[in-house]
C-alpha cells in the first residue's frame, strides 16, 4: 500500500517520464536547432500562426498521453484480476 499513500499524498506525479534517454536527447537537440531555424525566415504573422499551430499540437499530445494513460492502466488492470483469478484456481 506504500505507492498509494505516495500517490495520495502527491510524491508520484504521473505525467512525469524520463527524459534522461540518449534517444530522448538525440531527437530534442534537432528539434530546437530546426525550429530556431525556421523561426528566424518568419514573418511576425507566420510566427503567430506557428505559435497557434504548436499550442494546438501540444493540447492535442496532452489528449492522447492522457487517453493512452487511461487505456494502459486499465490494461494493466485486468492483467491484475487475470493473474489473481489464475493464483486463485492453482492453490
Amino acid at each position: 500500500m506504500r505507492i498509494l499513500e505516495e500517490f495520495w499524498y502527491g510524491n508520484i506525479e504521473p505525467t512525469e517520464y524520463d527524459t534522461s534517454s540518449k534517444e530522448y536527447k538525440k531527437l530534442l537537440e534537432p528539434i530546437c536547432r530546426n525550429e530556431e531555424k525556421l523561426k528566424a525566415t518568419m514573418t511576425y504573422e507566420q510566427k503567430e500562426l506557428f505559435k497557434n499551430y504548436t499550442d494546438c499540437v501540444r493540447e492535442y499530445q496532452t489528449i492522447t498521453d492522457c487517453i493512452l494513460s487511461k487505456s494502459s492502466f486499465r490494461l494493466g488492470g485486468r492483467m491484475m484480476i487475470e493473474v489473481m483469478e489464475k493464483a486463485k484456481f492453482n492453490c
